[in-house]
């Protein structure tokens, strides 16, 4: 059964226990959370087979594969890097295929990033190898774990794009 939103869960996944809930319950949920995303981030890496792309790179081509064409001020703002950091990446990305710069249909002095479809195409190569490796994990859990991580996903994708606020297409000065 799924605690309710201001209260804690009183079992992990793994069937641990966990501390029962308490008046600050959105801050127990947070910290929760956040220890979570560290423990899933270092999964994602073992998951992701080598490529010499930095998980911020992965992370921005996913950005342009999922939002469409943005300027490099917004897709900085949505990777939570500088614009300078972001303006080399771009460069790197280009340089091997897998972005386009483009002029802003909208406005002729700006200039869209685009991914292309060999960015697309080793976007897709990562998430087959990646699913390939997790499956066996996934087959080691419990029927009740394989449950509460399928209910989670539409929680964890409200979460991801939570955080944009803006969407990526929206006019921006780069």
């Amino acid at each position: 059964m799924a605690a309710a939103p201001h209260e804690t869960p009183t079992t992990d996944l793994a069937g641990q226990g966990m501390p029962e809930a308490d008046p600050a319950g959105d801050e127990t949920l947070a910290a929760g959370v956040a220890a979570g995303i560290e423990r899933l981030i270092g999964l994602l890496r073992w998951l992701s087979p080598p490529s010499g792309l930095s998980l911020t790179a992965t992370a921005t081509l996913a950005t342009l594969e999922r939002s469409g064409p943005a300027r490099l001020t917004a897709l900085a703002a949505s990777e939570g890097i500088t614009q300078p950091a972001m303006t080399q990446l771009i460069a790197r990305l280009q340089e091997a295929g897998l972005v386009t710069r483009v002029t802003d249909p909208a406005d002729g002095r700006a200039v869209e990033v685009r991914i292309t479809a060999e960015g697309r195409a080793l976007l897709a190569r990562r998430r087959v190898y990646r699913a390939e490796r997790l499956t066996g994990m996934l087959a080691e859990l419990s029927p009740e774990q394989q449950v509460a991580l399928a209910a989670a996903l539409p929680a964890m994708d409200a979460l991801t794009s939570a955080h944009r606020g803006v969407p990526l297409t929206a006019a921006q000065p780069s």
